[in-house]
């Protein structure tokens, strides 16, 4: 037994090497573009772009091998998309708040999520979802994932009218993604190994052979990375600079805390699940360590110099390409220590070579649906908001805020009450106080 096979347990999950690495390379492809997209976010907060840039490479790596190592799962951690935003444009630009003392609120926001992993509240807290729900989430996220391909494509666009519509098909990215599309279709049918990466790369080649692709490199330099490591300003985010702790500031970090956490959640059991890792009862092995990885990337992150990092629902993809073990976070991680380097060749392969992935795996994730009583409506109601609510506000957390809140609403309304359920309800009333508080900003 090789050492991979014995520290990964591969053969035990009924994987090998090479199909765990080119599962790592899918995922790393899919999420690639929060290389450069997470440096344009956080740049609008006056943070050096370049430095950003390394700061994410050094932040996903890291996550990566916590994830892989400590809890032997196949999902990719990185600066988290929607997280950048709230920082950039909310936190620093509309509320005022330095960038440092922002990125100290978020270290103190990932010290909170360890002492709650720590102290297994965040482990009680996935064992209060019901079963049905988890379902649901993954179906939801299939459903946001695709809506990301799609829209990430040009195939779907904002259209004042219907809200969305039909993008506009003639453009070159839509073009090549249609392309692709069908490309990966038939590699899926035909059940070619490797179909998801084989497309992701043909797909790429085809563009730039037909012209339809087109990338400009930016300048960067590594070094550039000490304009954001360690400057984080964690002093006056405790309001111990002669400052008091004002509310916005407690407020900020109860968001920072609910997002990543609920966020995190919804992406935990959708790969975990479409990758089989969930046991018959619905619980999740080495969660603890899973939520541990989360929680010190966080805080490496925040140290590195960029918001907080998550678990991505790209992660899937990797799943789809045949990714059962933590090798595969270990090659994604490994792929983003690399790209420190070169930082803004990341983008070479373009989005609508990515796209057409995420669509389909997306057409993957919804077979969990299967396992919802649809004929009980204490328990369809939730699952279908949970289901409609995720990609439809665009927000993981959103859509398990409205589960959870349905189910406990029902489930005291038909008096279905047990003993165990007072966790659910200590959930629900969380959700409450996380809308209260994201309405009152």
């Amino acid at each position: 037994m090789t050492f991979l096979d014995r520290t990964f347990q591969l053969s035990a999950h009924g994987t090998s090497v090479r199909t765990e690495a080119l599962a790592g390379l899918t995922t790393f492809l899919t999420m690639a573009y929060i290389v450069v997209v997470n440096p344009a976010i956080l740049g609008q907060a006056g943070m050096p772009a370049s430095a950003v840039a390394a700061a994410t490479c050094l932040s996903a790596a890291v996550g990566c091998f916590l994830m892989g190592f400590l809890a032997n799962y196949p999902i990719a951690l990185a600066p988290g998309m929607g997280l950048n935003a709230y920082f950039s444009f909310t936190v620093v630009q509309a509320m005022g708040v330095p960038w440092p003392t922002a990125l100290g609120l978020v270290f103190l926001s990932g010290c909170l999520f360890l002492v709650l992993t720590l102290t297994g509240v965040r482990q009680l807290i996935i064992s209060a979802i019901p079963r049905a729900l988890f379902s649901a989430i993954a179906a939801g996220i299939g459903l946001f994932i695709a809506l990301v391909g799609l829209r990430s494509a040009g195939l779907v666009t904002a259209n004042p009218g219907t809200i969305i519509g039909l993008g506009h098909l003639h453009s070159p990215g839509a073009r090549l993604a249609l392309i692709g599309l069908a490309l990966i279709a038939v590699l899926q049918a035909l059940k070619v190994r490797a179909g998801l990466l084989i497309g992701i790369l043909l797909t790429t080649a085809l563009g730039w052979l037909l012209g339809l692709a087109s990338w400009t490199p930016q300048p960067y330099s590594l070094t550039e990375m000490t304009a954001t490591a360690f400057r984080l300003d964690v002093p006056a985010a405790l309001g111990l600079e002669g400052r008091t702790v004002g509310l916005a500031l407690v407020e900020i970090l109860l968001v920072f805390l609910f997002v990543d956490l609920f966020d995190n959640l919804g992406t935990l059991v959708a790969v975990s699940k479409r990758a089989g890792l969930v046991q018959p009862d619905g619980t999740i092995p080495r969660l603890n360590r899973i939520l541990l990885a989360d929680a010190g990337a966080t805080i490496v992150g925040s140290v590195a110099g960029t918001s907080t990092v998550v678990s991505y629902v790209e992660s899937a993809s990797g799943v789809a390409a045949g990714g059962k073990t933590g090798l595969t976070a270990i090659v994604v991680g490994l792929l983003f220590l690399a790209t420190l380097f070169v930082a803004p060749w990341a983008q070479a392969i373009p989005a609508a070579a990515t796209a057409p992935v995420l669509v389909l795996v997306g057409a993957l994730m919804i077979s969990p649906l299967t396992e919802i009583d649809w004929e009980d409506p204490v328990v369809a109601i939730p699952a279908f908001l949970t289901l409609v609510t995720i990609p439809f506000t665009f927000s993981i957390a959103n859509g398990l805020a409205a589960g959870v809140i349905a189910y406990a609403l029902l489930k005291l309304a038909t008096r279905r009450l047990e003993t165990s359920d007072w966790l659910l309800f200590v959930l629900a009333g969380l959700f409450i106080l996380r809308f209260a508080v994201m309405v009152a900003q």
